[in-house]
């Protein structure tokens, strides 16, 4: 990632207005994947970080890298003991675990804290449900790093798999 932070911030500058109500139709997008341990879907923050930096490295080593304003690390939680990070990248990454993801994803902006979440996938539900649809999975973007998140809002996106 090419860290054009914003001010004096290690992320980039989130944009809410292009994520957000947004349908993605997804064919074979490329991410790397990688698993972390949760307790009751807590992760551990420093599980978090070493595994994010593995595949940055990863997928800068292999100049692999989207444009930061394209960039999107994904997390999804298959179990309350289980935690999925896929970082989206510009083809296959050698050494890595590379993982495609195909399908039709409605995004919706939520800013909030970390334990929200259960909070805003019921209001995406309802929000889905005046479109007509329903999730089949849910995957969630946090557009800053915690310490960037104190300093400008802790955005997510959230994706309804539909």
């Amino acid at each position: 990632m090419n860290k054009q932070a914003q001010n004096d911030g290690c992320c980039p500058k989130f944009n809410p207005e292009k994520w957000d109500q947004k349908t993605f139709n997804w064919e074979n997008k490329n991410f790397i994947m990688e698993t972390i341990p949760t307790f009751l879907h807590i992760p551990l923050p420093s599980m978090i970080g070493k595994k994010v930096a593995k595949m940055v490295k990863a997928a800068e080593d292999e100049q692999k890298t989207e444009a930061d304003e394209e960039v999107l690390l994904l997390f999804r939680d298959p179990s309350a003991f289980k935690s999925e990070i896929y970082l989206s990248v510009t083809g296959s990454v050698q050494g890595a675990n590379n993982s495609n993801i195909s399908g039709t994803f409605i995004s919706k902006v939520f800013s909030g804290p970390y334990n929200a979440i259960p909070k805003f996938i019921k209001q995406m539900t309802k929000y889905l449900a005046t479109q007509g649809n329903k999730a089949k999975d849910y995957y969630v973007h946090y557009a800053y790093c915690p310490k960037c998140a104190k300093k400008y809002g802790n955005y997510m996106i959230l994706f309804a798999e539909v």
